[in-house]
């Protein structure tokens, strides 16, 4: 248990943060799933146009500190490679 004010007061952050942290993950899985989709239905156009918008979507996870840099351009890496194998 917490003892300090300080301690106390960075426990009340953490669990704001939490939320909004997990609120960002599940908003990147979201737009992953979408681009996944697209591949799955063999439709290139919409796989195209998700893969434009999954990449600001990675890269401001990685700027927020809520995924690794190599988790995100592995993540990219793979999509796109998906995406050409479709072609």
């Amino acid at each position: 248990m917490a003892n300090t004010p300080q301690a106390k007061k960075r426990i009340r952050r953490n669990d704001r943060r939490a939320v909004i942290n997990g609120n960002r993950v599940t908003r990147i899985r979201t737009f992953v799933k979408k681009v996944e989709s697209a591949l799955a239905s063999g439709d290139k156009a919409a796989a195209t146009a998700a893969l434009a918008s999954v990449q600001p979507e990675l890269a401001r996870g990685v700027a927020k500190g809520v995924l690794h840099k190599n988790t995100a351009s592995r993540k990219f890496a793979r999509l796109t490679k998906r995406l050409s194998a479709l072609g």
